[in-house]
């Protein structure tokens, strides 16, 4: 229609740029297959001119339309007219009684391949010539009645939809409607078509499918969807092996591929046993894969809501599998606790089990009846594997214990903690271990990993003073249960205390002290610092001495100068009788520390009370020795003072300082201690200054001899070093004029021998030049001559060529004329011969009986003509095939 229009509107364009020129145009030659629409304005009917011919156009005629070409419809194509016009049974025109052509306002038709023809008054093309639809095999045309039509035996109605199935032409109906195209779905193998009915149909296999109905087919192959048939998707099928099942789950009651009634909701596992492929069908949803699980002969697993052989969940129960086995878990199981080892008990290991619920332990002989709650122990070599009413509480190892080492055991039971050393000891069920607390004054010097002993008094003012710092460590229960045990140092003394038995003990070292559960540590709190201050000094240990103790006092004098005094004290503890009431009566002052400085400080300060400051300083060592120790019955100082309480002896005092502490004092013997001083250092100063001066004078003496000979050394020096100047000038000179002949006969050397390289390569290079032209000419001669050859070759083989079709044109020509028609044409006269010949395509030839020879040397230009001058081999042979014959 679009074309139509077009036409219209070039003709309407054309008629208005032309209207003059078409009024005065009165003959029109039609040409063949062209025709006119001429319109009778008398009658107003518009009829149609074809051609060929010359229509001659009268007063009340007007030409509306053309030449116009006629449609050419050609094999395999079609056109639709729109308005086509009516015509009778016979295929006539019907024409109405005005003379006007009939129509078919508004409707269509198509046309098929026929004669060329015109377009009537009315008509349009609604569709150009358009090839006929070639629907290949395994597709179709999906096809729509837009009116009620009769194919046949078959009735469509309007709305109806079918295929039109290829291999096939598609010839189109004015009645239907392509709607689209549709390709077969190619069904591989393991693959299947999942279909939806659009609306109520049969399927290709002759069943009823209702609207929306959704089905499966699998037959492998290429499969043509039907006209209310809808494609949703291809299913690839699920390859199954024996490690792999599906987990299927029905969307509503049905019947499966194997005959099982599947009810809504119902989960299920399609295994290899079922089938080797599975493709899951309309109303199976598959949730995932399912692995198989493997158990080997060391492994066993415990599965939770079992079903049962009804195929139904046993909720609650639980149910044992063991090794070596693989299955499937089946939809609503699972594992208890994964797959887990079965339990190998070593010589030293065991199991404490716990019973859930009542059943015969038949792991025993005899049967043995567990209650529920009933603890008991398996001990190793063994294999064990718990059943269901089994629960496994801990796995317990035997604990090898030294006799330096031990664990503290609390029996659950009774409560009863005892210590344990000494022995492989492994926990019954009935026993835990258990933790010793200990206060955390005493932990921190367990813990501190330094010598216990008290004489560390700097180190421990240190720690002391220092900022406390708690770590945390991480301990696991049979570190937290092991035996509290401290090396008491040799020459040392620890005291532990049984809380239980009421009762101490005491161990002297170099030993080692476990604590029982009950027992306690001693701390002892020294003084220390100086001077002494109490609680400075916190240890476990008491150190036996002998070791000493330093302590700051202040003394006054009788004449009131009051002085500070730094003395030392050496001391040690008498452990000749270790018997317990003996032993015990060295921790029987708790800071003994404290109690020495204080009573030696007060015996020295009630002696010193009664001495000039004079006295003191001349015999302080003495006086201070005396109000220590005391003296004996001859007035002599004794060794030792001892402390009965706790058998302390101190054998010896050191004064290491004594300062006054009043500034007046201070100053003053200051002062007479550095007048002393300076009086000595005056005269060591004289005596050193003389000793400089005479070792000055002495060194000046050494020091002008050896200027003397030192001058004369760099004279003697200078001398040689002039000798070695001039020798060195007479050598330089010689030197430099040898090098510069040399230079010069080395230079004119090179130079001519370069000119000999250059002549030489010159040469080289000439000759090289000349051998490559005469190269260059060889090879250009012989490719010349090759050239030359070959183009003669070819030349001698296309004249050979023609020659010999020119042979067989000729020879064939004779044997189709034959012997009777060559003589005939010899006997009829020359005109005849001639138009004969000509007929024949023989443009010059000569017959002869083949006896009288002819001399064709003279007659050349007026027998022949040109054609003989050009030596033209074709006719040569022509004529002696004919002479010969």
């Amino acid at each position: 229609m679009s074309a139509w229009k077009n036409r219209n509107m070039a003709q309407g364009k054309g008629s208005g740029e032309a209207s003059t020129n078409i009024e005065k145009q009165s003959i029109y030659r039609i040409p063949p297959y062209y025709y006119l629409h001429v319109l009778d304005q008398t009658t107003n009917v518009t009829r149609v001119e074809t051609g060929p011919k010359t229509y001659i156009r009268q007063e009340n005629e007007h030409v509306i339309l053309g030449p116009q070409k006629m449609i050419i419809i050609p094999p395999c194509h079609f056109c639709v007219i729109r308005n086509p016009v009516m015509r009778s049974e016979e295929n006539a025109l019907i024409i109405d009684k005005t003379g006007q052509i009939k129509l078919k306002h508004a409707d269509f038709e198509v046309r098929l391949e026929q004669d060329p023809f015109p377009l009537y008054p009315g008509e349009i093309i609604h569709s150009d010539v358009t090839p006929l639809t070639v629907v290949p095999s395994n597709s179709a045309l999906r096809l729509k009645a837009v009116r009620d039509f009769e194919d046949g035996d078959v009735k469509h109605v309007a709305g109806d939809e079918w295929l039109f199935e290829g291999p096939g032409t598609f010839v189109p109906r004015k009645e239907v409607e392509v709607v689209e195209t549709v390709s077969a779905e190619v069904i591989n193998p393991n693959q299947a078509l999942k279909l939806r009915a659009r609306a109520e149909t049969k399927d290709r296999d002759g069943k009823l499918r209702v609207t929306g109905e959704e089905w499966i087919v699998k037959k492998s192959g290429a499969y043509l969807p039907g006209a209310y048939e809808e494609v949703i998707d291809v299913v690839n099928a699920y390859v199954l092996t024996e490690k792999e099942a599906v987990h299927v789950k029905a969307q509503k009651t049905f019947v499966d591929d194997f005959g099982k009634t599947r009810k809504n909701g119902e989960e299920w596992l399609v295994t290899i046993k079922d089938t080797e492929t599975y493709i899951p069908g309309v109303y199976e949803n598959v949730l995932g894969l399912v692995n198989i699980t493997t158990l080997s002969n060391r492994q066993y697993c415990v599965i939770l809501d079992p079903i049962g052989t009804d195929g139904k969940p046993q909720f609650g129960r639980k149910k044992l599998i063991k090794g070596e086995k693989s299955f499937f878990l089946l939809p609503g199981e699972r594992l208890e606790a994964g797959i887990q080892d079965v339990y190998v008990l070593g010589e030293n290991e065991g199991l404490i089990l716990r019973a859930r619920e009542a059943f015969q332990d038949s792991s025993e002989t005899p049967a043995v009846a567990r209650s529920p709650g009933d603890r008991w122990m398996i001990k190793g070599p063994a294999e064990y594997i718990p059943p269901v009413e089994v629960e496994i509480v801990t796995k317990r190892y035997a604990i090898a214990l030294d006799e330096s080492e031990g664990i503290y055991v609390r029996n659950i039971k009774s409560g009863h903690v005892r210590l344990v050393s000494g022995s492989t000891y492994m926990l019954t069920q009935d026993e835990e271990l258990w933790i010793k607390e200990l206060p955390a004054q005493v932990q921190e010097l367990l813990t501190q990993g330094t010598d216990p002993l008290s004489d560390r008094g700097t180190w421990r003012m240190r720690s002391a003073n220092a900022p406390a710092v708690q770590t945390k460590t991480h301990k696991s229960e049979e570190d937290g249960a092991k035996a509290i045990t401290l090396r008491v140092p040799h020459n040392a003394a620890v005291q532990v205390y049984d809380y239980k038995k009421k009762q101490s003990r005491v161990v002297f070292g170099p030993d080692l002290v476990m604590l029982a559960p009950d027992e306690q540590f001693t701390q002892l709190s020294l003084s220390g610092d100086k001077p002494k201050r109490p609680n400075v000094i916190r240890t476990l240990c008491l150190l036996l001495g002998p070791d000493f103790c330093t302590d700051i006092i202040t003394v006054e004098t009788a004449d009131h100068a009051r002085l500070s005094l730094q003395l030392s004290y050496n001391w040690y503890f008498d452990t000749t009788d270790r018997s317990p009431d003996a032993a015990i009566k060295l921790f029987s002052v708790p800071d003994f520390v404290g109690d020495l400085c204080k009573a030696v400080a007060s015996r020295i300060r009630g002696t010193v009370a009664g001495t000039n400051f004079d006295d003191f300083h001349k015999n302080s060592a003495k006086i201070i020795r005396t109000a220590v120790f005391g003296l004996d019955d001859n007035k002599k100082v004794r060794k030792t003072f001892s402390f009965p309480s706790n058998n302390l002896h101190i054998t010896s005092v050191d004064i290491q300082s004594v300062e006054p502490v009043d500034q007046r004092t201070r100053d003053s013997l200051q002062k007479s201690v550095q007048l002393a001083i300076e009086i000595t250092t005056s005269s060591q100063e004289a005596t050193a200054r003389h000793e400089a001066e005479r070792r000055e004078q002495e060194a000046r003496g050494r020091l002008e001899r050896q200027r003397i000979s030192d001058e004369v050394e760099a004279e003697k020096s200078r001398k040689s070093l002039l000798e070695l100047k001039v020798s060195s000038m007479a050598i330089e000179n010689c030197g430099q004029s040898k090098a510069e002949a040399l230079s010069r006969t080395e230079a004119e050397r090179i130079e001519s021998e370069a000119a000999v390289e250059k002549a030489k390569a010159k040469a080289e290079a000439l000759k090289i030049e000349a051998e490559m032209e005469l190269e260059r000419l060889q090879k250009a001669r012989t490719a010349e001559l090759d050239y030359l050859s070959k183009k003669n070759e070819l030349e001698i083989a296309k004249s050979q060529q023609l020659a010999e079709i020119e042979i067989k044109k000729c020879t064939s020509l004779i044997q189709s004329l034959g012997t009777d028609t060559i003589k005939s044409v010899a006997a009829a006269g020359q005109d005849f011969q001639v138009k004969l010949l000509q007929g024949l395509g023989i443009q010059s030839a000569l017959i002869t009986d083949g006896n009288t020879p002819i001399n064709l040397f003279n007659t050349a230009q007026g027998f022949l003509g040109q054609a003989m001058m050009s030596g033209s081999l074709s006719k040569k042979q022509r004529t002696d095939s004919v002479s010969d014959m």
